[in-house]
């Protein structure tokens, strides 16, 4: 049963960082609300007051700034998936997109409310992180920007401050024969693992290698150890180097025994996604 709970209407960042200063911890931004409303339901949380940032201009823009693309926090899974932006620069999100959650998430979910919700089994966070994405804080009228290796600390705690909003995620554009792939395995709707690859390919060799992992264990995660064994090698000598690399983002997955899956189970499926996504991420390199 969802509770009474006032709903505040900002017009403004600074006017909504306001209101989450004021009132602390009984306070929460509502944008989607298609995580938040479901643990209030259910009686995992409960908040006095609900900050709809929706009105607030600017937040639901995707644009070109200085090198990188720019995606609001309001923006939605649907129009990630649908956007031409997005679908010219950045087609390894555009397919993650069309299969999140399910279509009722995909309609009012927005990016930014799944990135702060810091749910360990979400899909966008795996892929930011092989991206080099980032994302920007606001409070009043300052801005910093936080790297997305940075931005979730835990299951479901990021680095935001409790008046700080999201409202920005950065994605530098692809260099020339860059690829990402994201791939992901589950038999529920929620994914138990997901692996994302980055590739820059420099006549036959990887010049650049960027692997993360999630959904296995509280946060998503880059796995440096994986990256060094592919960058700088041929084609051919990385592909057969995949099984150690599978084995080592494995073991860097902090995986952990769940409904999902046992340990030993997703750091296996690991494996088997590097392979796929890495594949997948060079054939488009090509």
């Amino acid at each position: 049963m969802l509770r009474r709970f006032r709903l505040e209407e900002p017009g403004s960042i600074p006017e909504a960082s306001a209101l989450l200063a004021r009132h602390g911890e009984t306070a929460r931004i509502y944008a989607g609300g298609t995580e938040l409303l479901l643990v209030m339901k259910e009686g995992l949380a409960r908040y006095e007051r609900l900050v709809n940032v929706k009105k607030i201009p600017g937040l639901d823009q995707i644009k070109l700034d200085n090198g990188s693309i720019c995606i609001g926090a309001l923006v939605t899974h649907r129009r990630l998936a649908t956007d031409g932006l997005i679908m010219q620069h950045l087609p390894a999100l555009v397919a993650l997109e069309k299969n999140v959650a399910n279509i009722r998430v995909r309609e009012v979910g927005t990016i930014g409310g799944n990135l702060c919700f810091a749910e360990p089994h979400a899909d966008p966070g795996t892929l930011l992180l092989a991206l080099g994405a980032s994302v920007i804080a606001a409070k009043g009228n300052d801005r910093r920007e936080i790297p997305i290796e940075k931005f979730f600390v835990d299951a479901y705690e990021s680095a935001l401050a409790d008046d700080e909003l999201l409202a920005e995620i950065r994605i530098p554009r692809l260099p020339a024969r860059s690829a990402g792939a994201y791939l992901k395995f589950g038999y529920l709707e929620r994914p138990s693992v997901g692996v994302a690859v980055f590739l820059t390919l420099e006549g036959n060799a990887v010049r650049e290698a960027r692997i993360a992992v999630g959904c296995a264990g509280p946060t998503p995660r880059r796995v440096s150890a994986a990256e060094e064994l592919l960058r700088g090698k041929s084609l051919d000598e990385a592909s057969r180097r995949l099984d150690e690399a599978g084995a080592a983002a494995g073991r860097a997955s902090d995986a952990i025994s769940d409904l999902h899956g046992s340990k030993d189970y997703k750091e296996h499926i690991v494996g088997v996604l590097l392979k796929r996504a890495f594949t997948q991420a060079a054939e488009q390199c090509r």
